[in-house]
């Protein structure tokens, strides 16, 4: 069975590319699908790139904030759910998530220690550890710290229903390993 992702935003990217040639088939979903209640694909993963909170990059966060309710649902049922960094300071930025986040925008590479046994660790195995460009920080978050620069999270992750979610301000495309492994983890479910 083939994995399938949803990549929300405006236009194509690089990273859908990137997520097509991981073997992962990868359906464009704009601001305006994300919203219609017509639009109903089965997918196993979705995928929210760094920028969705930044005006200047995206006009993601109203979309989000209104499909919030149909996110939460498709986590519950046993969907994945990836998102990257807002890149602009809003702490509010994540307020569409079924949880607490803030998030603060503070741009520089940082060196990524791994709770233990923790799943997220493959997300930088194409790169080197010690030097991993991130956009922010998550100094306030319900869910579990999976990795730390010292005393800072940059990876969330939290369970939900029978579904889970990986928040990450990694600036970086996610390693091909754990591209597959968390579109595989996601069961087939209708968003």
């Amino acid at each position: 069975m083939s994995c399938r992702a949803g990549f929300v935003w405006a236009t194509p990217q690089h990273f859908n590319r990137f997520i097509e040639e991981c073997g992962i088939n990868c359906e464009l979903v704009t601001p305006h699908m994300l919203a219609a209640p017509f639009y109903r694909p089965t997918l196993n993963c979705l995928i929210v790139p760094t920028g969705f909170a930044n005006p200047a990059y995206s006009n993601l966060l109203p979309a989000l904030r209104a499909s919030s309710p149909r996110i939460r649902r498709f986590v519950e049922n046993g969907g994945s759910l990836l998102v990257f960094g807002a890149a602009a300071d809003k702490p509010e930025g994540y307020d569409w998530l079924p949880f607490s986040i803030v998030y603060r925008h503070d741009c520089h590479p940082r060196s990524i220690a791994f709770a233990a046994g923790s799943s997220t660790q493959s997300i930088i195995d194409d790169y080197d550890p010690a030097a991993i460009e991130c956009d922010g920080i998550f100094p306030e978050y319900d869910g579990e710290g999976m990795g730390t620069c010292g005393s800072e999270t940059v990876i969330i992750e939290k369970r939900i229903g029978k579904g889970k979610i990986v928040i990450t301000s990694i600036h970086e495309y996610p390693s091909r390993k754990f591209l597959k492994d968390f579109c595989a983890e996601g069961a087939p479910t209708l968003f």
